[in-house]
C-alpha cells in the first residue's frame, strides 16, 4: 500500500470515528437517530473542510483529563467528605486526601502566580 493511500485510509478512519462518536453521544442526549446522524456527518464535513490539509498531532497523554477530573472532585469536596468521594471515584481515602491536597496546592500556586503578574 502506498504512503498516500495509507494516509487517505487513516484520514477516513478518523472522520468515520468522529461520526460514530458524535452520533452515539447525540443519541444518548435524546436526539432522534436521523438528526444525530446528520449533525455528526455535518461536523465531520466541517472538520475535513476547515482543517483538511494540515498536519495535526493529538497528544496521547491523559494529563488534561486527569486535571479536569481532579478539579471536578475538588469542587465536590465539602471539607470532610473524603470517604464519600473516595468511594465514588474508586480510590482509597488516603489517596483522595493526597489528590485534594495536590489540587489545593496547584490552585494556590496558580493564584499566587496570577497575582505576581498583575501590574502594580
Amino acid at each position: 500500500m502506498s504512503q498516500e493511500s495509507r494516509m487517505s485510509e487513516r484520514r477516513n478512519e478518523l472522520l468515520e470515528d468522529l461520526v460514530r462518536l458524535v452520533s452515539h453521544l447525540l443519541l444518548e442526549y435524546g436526539l432522534p437517530e436521523v438528526a444525530a446522524s446528520l449533525v455528526a456527518h455535518a461536523l465531520a464535513d466541517h472538520v475535513a473542510d476547515h482543517w483538511g490539509g494540515q498536519l495535526i498531532s493529538f497528544p496521547k497523554d491523559q494529563r488534561r483529563k486527569l486535571c479536569l477530573l481532579e478539579i471536578e472532585i475538588y469542587r465536590q469536596f465539602t471539607g470532610g467528605n473524603y470517604g464519600e468521594l473516595a468511594l465514588k471515584y474508586g480510590m482509597g481515602e488516603r489517596g483522595m486526601r493526597k489528590l485534594l491536597s495536590r489540587v489545593k496546592a496547584r490552585l494556590a500556586k496558580q493564584s499566587n502566580d496570577d497575582q505576581m503578574q498583575l501590574p502594580v
